[in-house]
């Protein structure tokens, strides 16, 4: 396979990828060509709104092609066009031969916590000083450990163990928070999502960390838990304000991630009703949100 390698301004970003896929690209990639920099720019939005920006001021465009004639001839054919003004074929070169179970492998290290609490991947050894392990790959559903949002919230559920609680993860995803708390002592964890894939991971996940969870769809979450964890995004966090607030017992503890730091005044205003919501953490842009209830 060949990769046609393009830096295109961020206006002309949109018509050359499109383009590259008309011309049978087999798949196309954008990036930040300033990665790494100083001038490196993060992008973030949520669903169901539209993102700030498209792409990056400069942004690195990559085709890939299942032949070298495929992408020789997709950059002649986009270099003559009204719309790849601006832009530059920086190379045309073979994608080299990998391993790439090893290669991917290779890339998720076992992921500190706390000094005693790590999320290890399972073809890493344990470190030694690892008290309390979560082995997860991988897979399907969001939440390895390597997230800003997900590391924040097992801090939190460390630094307050739900020793005999009864704890609710809405938006389990990989059931990662469910297994952090099942290992920290709950007495029992639900654990639901909107998504079948992600109810079967966190199935999976808990079986292969030795946890019993309680998963299935959202229903499944009745009552009140001394500890409601969700770490989704803010717009769905807002909707779900009543919802999650409800399961909260008097004691008990609301903790919400997904949240960017400027979003922090708008769910504690949605949350005002019931909750009063408190930045407990923050790490790389994002915040974690807490509120007991009396």
């Amino acid at each position: 396979m060949f990769e046609l390698r393009l830096l295109c301004p961020e206006d002309r970003v949109e018509p050359v990828s499109d383009a590259l896929e008309a011309l049978e690209a087999l798949s196309v990639s954008v990036e930040d060509a300033d990665e790494g920099t100083g001038a490196e720019r993060a992008l973030f939005g949520e669903p169901g709104l539209p993102p700030p920006a498209q792409s990056w001021s400069r942004s690195r465009v990559v085709a890939l092609f299942a032949h070298e004639a495929g992408a020789r001839e997709a950059a002649a054919l986009l270099a003559p066009q009204d719309f790849f003004a601006g832009c530059e074929v920086r190379a045309i070169a073979p994608v080299a031969e990998q391993d790439w179970v090893r290669l991917t492998q290779s890339q998720f290290e076992p992921v500190p916590i706390t000094s005693a609490f790590w999320i290890v991947p399972t073809w890493h050894d344990v470190p030694a000083e690892a008290t309390h392990v979560i082995r997860l790959d991988p897979g399907l559903a969001f939440g390895t450990g390597t997230h800003p949002t997900t590391r924040m919230c097992l801090r939190w559920i460390a630094a307050h163990p739900p020793a005999g609680q009864r704890v609710l993860d809405y938006g389990c995803g990989s059931g990662i928070l469910a297994i952090g708390a099942a290992l920290h002592g709950a007495a029992a964890v639900d654990a639901v999502d909107i998504d079948e894939a992600a109810v079967q991971s966190t199935r999976d996940n808990a079986a292969a960390n030795g946890v019993q969870l309680m998963v299935g769809l959202p229903d499944r979450a009745q009552g009140l838990y001394g500890t409601v964890l969700a770490n989704i995004l803010a717009t769905p966090l807002k909707v779900l304000a009543p919802l999650l607030c409800g399961h909260v017992a008097p004691g008990g503890a609301l903790v919400l991630a997904g949240v960017l730091e400027r979003q922090t005044g708008e769910l504690q205003a949605a949350y005002a009703p019931w909750l009063a919501l408190e930045v407990a953490d923050a790490e790389d842009g994002w915040v974690l949100l807490v509120a007991r209830r009396d």
